[in-house]
């Protein structure tokens, strides 16, 4: 049974950076295709960013592109998103999530991935 903690949430002015990290009790973090998604009060989860499995190709949510980063450390079993800019509208749980299935068209579904973390809330004020 894969686990996934995550880390590095809190609160923030509009404007700021937040670097959250996932860490993956797997060690071989680049059989996994891993990705973000985040909940906002009253709101569905939301797509936030993807990596593929075993590839460099990613993914992300159209209000995340260009501010957004995600990426892997398989020598530490992390998984990281960089959020830069960050606005009110991106306050919500954070969720790390992973899966071992190869290919792309998938990764912004929710419901394909097996594993799933707790979450970390970010908070931004404005």
């Amino acid at each position: 049974q894969v686990q996934l903690v995550e880390s590095g949430g809190g609160l923030v002015q509009a404007g700021d950076s937040l670097k959250l990290s996932c860490v993956v009790s797997e060690r071989a973090v680049n059989d996994y295709a891993v990705a973000w998604f985040r909940q906002g009060p009253g709101q569905e989860r939301e797509f936030v960013a993807a990596l593929a499995r075993s590839s460099s190709t990613t993914d992300y949510g159209d209000s995340m592109k260009g501010r957004f980063t995600i990426s892997r450390d398989s020598a530490k079993s992390m998984v990281y998103l960089q959020m830069n800019s960050l606005k009110p509208e991106d306050t919500a749980v954070y969720y790390c999530a992973a899966e071992q299935s190869y290919g792309t068209r998938w990764l912004r579904l929710a419901a394909e991935y097996a594993y799933w973390g707790q979450g970390t809330q970010v908070t931004v004020s404005s």
